[in-house]
């Protein structure tokens, strides 16, 4: 029998639903845009509240929008076409011949035995290495790609399972790490994340002329104060369960020489995802799409029996994860499509006239950031409401040298405050080393501590710079 608890958890996610459901259509918002905005809000609330997991609200949620004619069956399902989607889960799989092949553990030992003095040495390497490389790759879900298996063969090397209720502690903690890394390390450089230069598109309409040494030098006090900060924030939210190892590194060198010359599928796998690698850094210029690279790299492990159908068989929480990724991605697409995104952060931006300079540019960087929680995309996000808060900022008297960067930065950093904020999450959350509560809970102290380090250290210096 249910317990009462469990029984009001389930029961109010629909009651959510039904009240804003029926509450009358607000002036300027048509019915699609109303209903659709309940039901999502209500799958959001399922996994915030502990009533269902992820998969089973998005399920719900998808055929509820259909069925009462909401969405058209091609509006709620153009998330399964979608190519970040299709990139997300074909990273991962790709990520587990580096495992099976023996690269991962070779390529993991080779770390350990450099850093693995402790997990937080493991965790500043990591996002130090993500930061470096960040500048050539245009999409921070193909820099997912290239770290996680890394992530993967440390934590498994270690011991460290997803189904092991302690165990499983060093893999979440690095995986985390790696995850917050990644969207805090695309506001570096303006080319770490193909929405940067769209968003210095849009403040060029507002009078500001971005170029790349203009980024890195507003942004590197504070982007490099959040990289420093983050393991050390992390650790605190969830312990990696050990802590210092100073036989690691002896341990892992004894264990390398061990392994010996490079197998076959080693090879194979390695070539194939320096391939990728290349095709991704190069693929803006080359105008090559990341998608289709990741399937080449996959066609070829297969014909070459590195991966085999069983392996593929084996990826279960691979489906699961592509399942709710796609639904919530095409209905967040769908309510910015609607123009009820635009419609909110309109009405809430303009609201905050009057106020003094200061306290309105916290204000709209602090509501830009919370935002998110309704969007999957970054870009669409950002296409959506950039251009409107960036208007009010200025309007309100915010130095628009401010302002733009503000905003920008926001962008990136804020990908990491659910789950499903960035496409290059997914690929981390798949994983099964943290659960989707956690994963809420530790996303929401990240950004936080993000947003206070950009508005409290970056704001004088961003000010200062521009001069």
């Amino acid at each position: 029998m249910k317990s009462p608890g469990l029984l009001l958890k389930r029961i109010a996610p629909f009651a959510i639903a039904a009240a804003i459901w029926f509450t009358p259509v607000p002036a300027g918002l048509t019915a699609p845009a109303w209903h659709l905005f309940a039901v999502f809000v209500s799958a959001i609330a399922c996994v915030l509240i502990g009533s269902f997991p992820l998969l089973t609200a998005s399920m719900i949620a998808v055929a509820t929008v259909v069925l009462t004619g909401t969405l058209t069956p091609a509006q709620a399902f153009s998330g399964f076409a979608n190519a970040s989607v299709l990139l997300v889960v074909i990273a991962f799989i790709v990520a587990q011949a580096v495992v099976k092949s023996g690269l991962g553990r070779r390529i993991s030992l080779l770390m350990v035995s450099r850093f693995g003095g402790s997990p937080l040495g493991l965790a500043y390497s990591l996002v130090l290495t993500d930061a470096a490389i960040a500048p050539a790759f245009p999409s921070n879900t193909a820099r997912g790609g290239v770290l996680f298996p890394i992530v993967l063969s440390i934590s498994k090397g270690a011991g460290s399972e997803p189904d092991s209720p302690e165990g499983r502690r060093l893999g979440g903690y690095l995986m985390f790490c790696a995850m917050a890394g990644l969207s805090v390390s695309s506001a570096l450089w303006l080319t770490a994340t193909s929405c940067n230069p769209i968003g210095v598109q849009i403040a060029q309409q507002h009078g500001m002329d971005i170029g790349f040494a203009d980024w890195l030098v507003a942004s590197s006090v504070p982007t490099l104060s959040a990289i420093l900060i983050l393991p050390l924030l992390v650790a605190k939210i969830f312990p990696p369960g050990i802590g210092a190892t100073p036989e690691a590194p002896i341990a892992a060198r004894r264990d390398l020489a061990g392994m010996g010359a490079m197998s076959r599928d080693e090879r194979i796998t390695l070539v194939t995802f320096a391939v990728m690698v290349a095709g991704w850094v190069a693929g803006s210029a080359l105008q090559i799409n990341g998608t289709a690279v990741a399937f080449m790299g996959f066609g070829v492990l297969l014909v070459s029996g590195v991966l085999t159908l069983e392996d593929i068989s084996k990826q279960g929480d691979t489906l699961a994860t592509f399942l709710w990724l796609a639904i919530l991605f095409a209905l967040s697409a769908q309510l910015n499509e609607l123009g009820f995104m635009g419609y909110v952060g309109e009405r809430l931006a303009t609201r905050m006239g009057g106020l003094d300079w200061p306290v309105l540019y916290v204000a709209l960087v602090a509501l830009y950031v919370v935002l998110h929680y309704f969007f999957v995309s970054q870009t669409s996000q950002m296409l959506a409401l950039l251009a409107v808060f960036l208007d009010v900022g200025i309007r309100g008297g915010v130095p628009a040298a401010l302002m733009a960067p503000g905003l920008l930065f926001a962008s990136s950093y804020f990908s990491v405050i659910t789950p499903q904020g960035g496409s290059q999450n997914i690929i981390f959350v798949a994983s099964g080393y943290l659960k989707q509560g956690e994963l809420y809970r530790m996303g929401l102290i990240t950004t936080i501590t993000f947003m206070t380090i950009y508005l409290v250290i970056g704001t004088p210096w961003i000010l200062f710079v521009s001069g």
